[in-house]
């Protein structure tokens, strides 16, 4: 994972860090992700990684590399590829 250097990118990295320590976990053993990281729907998150994935120019392969989404499930996969093509 790439990220910046705003203000943004170094919070982003400090919760990730966090979740990581096990410091912001609830005593339910569930984690609050922060409301300007939800996305509303699968378009949001499309649209969010991939940045005018819809116009025509050809992307070259490192803008698949740069932009990515992980799932924990191959059909979580496949739902998404699905959507992007």
């Amino acid at each position: 994972m790439c990220l910046g250097h705003s203000k943004a990118d170094d919070y982003h990295a400090q919760w990730l860090l966090e979740i990581g320590a096990g410091t912001i976990i609830d005593d339910s053993d569930m984690i609050q992700v922060p409301q300007p990281m939800l996305c509303a729907d699968l378009n949001t998150l499309i649209n969010r990684v991939y940045p005018r994935i819809s116009h025509q120019e050809v992307k070259e392969n490192q803008y698949f590399l740069d932009h990515i989404i992980l799932c924990f499930r191959n059909d979580k996969v496949h739902n998404i590829n699905e959507a992007i093509l």
